[in-house]
């Protein structure tokens, strides 16, 4: 296995830590679950590069980084709804666009066809991964204010816009 793939391996494996250290409210622990995010959100930065420089790229990597990543994202935005930071319906809506991509990838694999993310698709991923950094770290919901509802209404909008571009890209899929 491949540094790229190890580390997209471990960024799974940080999950239930996250998890773990997100459901106790002592102070220490929310922030050193920012700190093992933070870490997490860095291996998927990582391993891309790591891949693209010294063409390491694999058909595991391919499946491991969007799942790592996916896993990542949903389980600390669950988290946050626990915490009440989110609300449970934006998540829904995350969670939606996940599987309805996910979707249009698998119809894309039963055409030999293979859907890589597109650059919408990064920016929705590097987005929320900071938007659930902030909210860990100032553990305020995230429609509390002015700011708060800006940054809601950037994931709904890059979050949805992302998933639309996906199908509008791959709409021959559907002929």
């Amino acid at each position: 296995m491949n540094w790229p793939n190890r580390l997209s391996v471990i960024r799974v494996l940080c999950i239930p830590l996250i998890t773990l250290l997100l459901y106790f409210s002592a102070p220490w622990c929310r922030w050193a679950a920012a700190v093992l995010f933070a870490l997490a959100c860095f291996t998927d930065f990582l391993d891309g590069h790591l891949a693209r420089k010294n063409n390491w790229i694999t058909d595991f990597g391919k499946f491991i980084d969007p799942v790592a990543d996916k896993l990542l994202v949903l389980s600390a935005f669950i988290m946050l709804i626990h915490l009440g930071l989110v609300p449970a319906w934006l998540v829904i809506l995350i969670l939606a666009r996940e599987l309805s991509v996910d979707g249009l990838r698998l119809v894309a694999m039963t055409r030999k066809k293979v859907i890589a993310a597109g650059p919408l698709g990064k920016i929705k991923t590097a987005s929320q991964m900071m938007v659930i950094l902030l909210l860990m770290v100032i553990r305020q919901p995230l429609f509390s204010s002015w700011f708060g509802t800006l940054l809601g209404l950037w994931i709904i909008g890059i979050t949805l816009f992302s998933g639309v571009d996906y199908f509008r890209k791959n709409a021959s899929l559907f002929q």
